[in-house]
């Protein structure tokens, strides 16, 4: 478990260490594996069921021709940018670089918001820039990879049975619907279900990947990084255009990282290295040595692995896991929407957590519903994996690349790493991934252009939230004013404004300025009420905060005005209930006033938007901020305030 994680979970962090404590933990950390196995290998355990297939396709624009030189170099190939990418880049390497437990390329920019190097802002800004389009091109992977995942292995019905084919699609969309259905029970329930299917699954191909090797030994020479190089040397236009499918042995890499907030460094690194990595790459071999043994099973290898008897519970287990291996992006999808939104690059979404003892593990109901039209919309489109496979590649590699020049910027700064050593790493990764990237911009014409297409899109609603919140968060300051100062000034002509009997309730993003609800109602309707509460709401990394600590008060200067500012502090597991909070108020912290929450109105302060004149965005820009706008959370329905007693202010902003 991470540190955060363990802060988070429940009971004395200081138990004295005892058999029943010792098998409790052992207990917690197989749960969390199995749940990791369940969740977030998904896709690149499920990769083997279509790389070869697709690396040997003989309607690819670049085909590779089948030959024992050239299937021993492909299989070297996969082996080793499974190794380098996954395992080194990884598993090794950037998962040790974490947010408080959270990871993925958002948590990188995180830290490198925090660092101040020395190189100064614009060299961060160009990075951070760099890690919002490589978010952005996470998102067009989460879309890509439950279409074609799903649709590979229902595809297997066709080696069953060929009459069945005309069924591939409309199963496919059956089966997503229902995946995305399912994931409000969170990702714990559904590692607990997913994580013994793919027990079952990396067993299963690993054990046919064995069978396959016991019948032509020699592609263990494969595993020899000569047999990659040599093939990239003397066969470098074949070599380099099969790169931009070999790296669909990858897929998946970046929802390792981003799902690492969900389970953990540990578990994560623990499975892959001990269960995942060893099956596909027995998977890998032995396709490799069926290839070799009969050249013409190359539509669908990994079907073909397994004996006649086997093949339709095969497609079946297959359809599981690659469902499986969808959950994996689609909580990676989770995780960076919640992050991107805390930094600012999008709205505040509504965010359910779904366990107790781990703050990563979330469900984000608008992201949720936004992947499955899109990934229905994939597989209506374009109706088969071949077909998705050319679009796939360029996502994932443009990602890893991003991660990993950011991870070694970061490192540079963080680490106590001799140069030379980080310089040497950075040069061979980077090396490799921009060799994956120039071999997938051959397939633009052909599909490469779609997670381009949709990383541009996400990218510039992104940018162009943070840019706009940044206007109105410049101008709401300015009309909001100094919440002391205002109150200072009420506070000296009282005389001025009416007090009307009552409690009113003014929710404020924090205590440094005034609501604009409370401005409006005492500049313009002159009026304010006799108990006048400020709220504020925080969320704390903790599942559940104490009830001795939920409230703090501050009377704001003065101790007989009845104006008090309250500090309300949730967990994030805990229900951001304000009347709750409120009911815990000692009258005598509120200037002696009793509360009489049955009665008192709650006042939001709302900011119009308009598209204005001036200069600070392109007129498409302030219109698509406008329009995102629109997603927010309801702040009513979010801090449970009573619909018939919450009263809308504020102001139009134009940006």
């Amino acid at each position: 478990m991470t540190d955060r994680q363990q802060q988070a979970a429940p009971g004395p962090a200081s138990a004295p260490p005892d058999a029943h404590g010792a098998h409790a933990r052992d207990t917690v950390r197989l749960a969390l594996v199995v749940g990791a196995l369940g969740v977030v290998f998904g896709d690149i355990g499920t990769s083997p069921i279509y790389t070869l297939q697709t690396v040997f396709n003989p309607e690819d624009p670049h085909p590779v021709p089948v030959s024992t030189h050239a299937v021993l170099g492909v299989v070297s190939m996969v082996f080793w940018s499974v190794m380098i990418i996954v395992t080194v880049t990884y598993v090794l390497l950037a998962m040790r670089a974490d947010n408080d437990g959270e990871g993925g390329i958002m948590a990188l920019i995180t830290l490198l918001r925090r660092m101040g190097t020395p190189r100064g802002r614009r060299t961060t800004a160009l990075l951070a820039g760099l890690g919002i389009f490589g978010a952005a091109l996470f998102f067009g992977d989460s879309m890509i990879t439950p279409a074609i995942s799903v649709m590979s292995a229902v595809e297997g019905l066709k080696i069953v049975q060929p009459s069945l084919g005309d069924l591939v699609v409309p199963i496919t969309a059956v089966i997503i619907v229902v995946l995305f259905l399912v994931q409000r029970s969170g990702t714990a329930a559904v590692g607990r279900v997913f994580g013994p299917v793919m027990i079952v699954w990396f067993v299963t191909i690993g054990t046919l990947g064995v069978a396959g090797i016991t019948e032509h030994p020699a592609i263990l020479k494969a595993l020899s990084p000569t047999y990659a190089a040599s093939f990239l040397i003397h066969h470098i236009g074949t070599g380099f255009f099969a790169l931009a499918a070999v790296v669909l042995a990858v897929t998946g890499a970046e929802a390792l990282y981003a799902d690492m907030g969900h389970f953990g460094r540990r578990a994560i690194t623990r499975a892959w290295l001990l269960l995942v990595f060893p099956a596909c790459v027995l998977s890998y071999l032995g396709q490799g040595a069926l290839i070799l043994n009969h050249p013409d099973r190359i539509n669908s290898p990994f079907f073909l692995l397994a004996p006649g008897w086997a093949r339709l519970p095969l497609v079946l287990l297959a359809t599981a896991a690659t469902v499986i291996a969808s959950q994996a992006v689609i909580t990676g999808a989770y995780s960076v929407a919640s992050q991107a939104a805390e930094l600012g690059y999008l709205p505040r979404l509504r965010v359910a957590h779904t366990s107790e003892s781990t703050i990563g593990q979330i469900y984000v109901p608008w992201i949720n519903w936004l992947l499955m039209v899109s990934v229905l919309t994939l597989v209506l489109a374009f109706r088969s994996s071949a077909a998705l496979a050319y679009a796939f590649g360029m996502a994932v590699t443009g990602t890893i690349t991003i991660t990993t020049l950011m991870f070694f910027y970061i490192a540079r700064y963080t680490w106590q790493t001799p140069r030379w050593l980080l310089g040497l790493g950075a040069s061979v990764l980077l090396l490799v991934d921009l060799l994956f990237v120039a071999a997938n911009l051959t397939k633009l014409v052909h599909g490469a252009w779609l997670p381009l297409l949709i990383a541009l899109t996400a990218f510039t609603v992104m940018t162009t939230w943070q840019r706009g919140r940044q206007i109105v968060t410049a101008q709401r300051h300015t009309r909001e004013g100094s919440l002391r100062d205002f109150v200072d000034q009420l506070h000296a002509a009282t005389a001025a404004t009416a007090q009307v009997p009552g409690t009113a309730v003014f929710l404020n993003r924090g205590k440094q300025t005034a609501p604009l609800a409370l401005r409006a109602n005492v500049e313009h309707n002159h009026v304010r009420h006799d108990l006048v509460l400020i709220m504020s709401v925080e969320t704390l990394p903790v599942p559940r905060v104490p009830a001795n600590e939920r409230i703090a008060v501050d009377d704001l200067g003065y101790a007989d005005d009845g104006i008090s500012h309250i500090t309300a502090r949730f967990g994030y597991m805990d229900q951001p209930d304000v009347l709750g909070a409120l009911r815990e108020l000692d009258p005598a912290t509120i200037e002696g006033q009793r509360l009489n929450l049955d009665q008192a109105s709650y006042f939001l302060s709302k900011i119009e938007l308009r598209v204005g004149d001036a200069p600070t965005m392109a007129r498409w820009r302030k219109r698509l901020f406008i329009a995102t706008s629109y997603i927010t959370a309801d702040a009513a329905e979010h801090f449970g305030l009573p619909r018939d007693r919450t009263v809308i202010m504020g102001a139009h902003i134009e940006i």
